[in-house]
């Protein structure tokens, strides 16, 4: 999805290239980018400084889409990162990158709001194909440029 400026490899959005270890930032193939913020179990402040870092890089890279996984939780009501992401968002912690945010649960497979947003970011509708409907375990972040 992203390429190095500096050699041309394929690489990730975040960190140095692997290949020749530039730090530059890549070069972005495309305009959805989705975020997995359970990997490696992080803590919620862990979590935080990562999306943090993402949407600063995604405003950066002109990326128009970020979708945020950070689970549900097992607790039936939202696990600590879902909280985190969602209470950041509706303080407006990123106000100045997020023009808009919808939750996961409320994009039921061809409501409104589903076939509006895919209308506006056709490149959702493939990103969604590998979601169960209404996951109310990702958020969808409107970038704004």
């Amino acid at each position: 999805m992203f390429t190095c400026v500096v050699c041309g490899n394929s690489r990730v959005m975040m960190g140095d290239c692997p290949h020749c270890g530039t730090s530059d930032l890549p070069i972005a193939d495309t305009d959805t980018v989705t975020i997995n913020l359970e990997l490696g179990s992080p803590t919620t402040e862990e979590a935080l400084d990562v999306l943090t870092a993402h949407i600063r890089s995604a405003g950066d890279l002109k990326i128009r889409t970020l979708v945020v996984i950070h689970g549900y939780g097992s607790t039936g009501k939202g696990g600590s990162i879902k909280r985190m992401v969602r209470d950041s968002l509706e303080k407006n912690f990123f106000a100045d990158r997020v023009d808009e945010y919808i939750h996961g649960e409320d994009l039921a497979h061809r409501n409104n709001l589903y076939l509006d947003l895919v209308k506006r970011r056709p490149s959702l509708k493939n990103v969604f194909k590998s979601f169960k409907e209404g996951n109310p375990g990702m958020t969808i972040l409107l970038m704004r440029h």
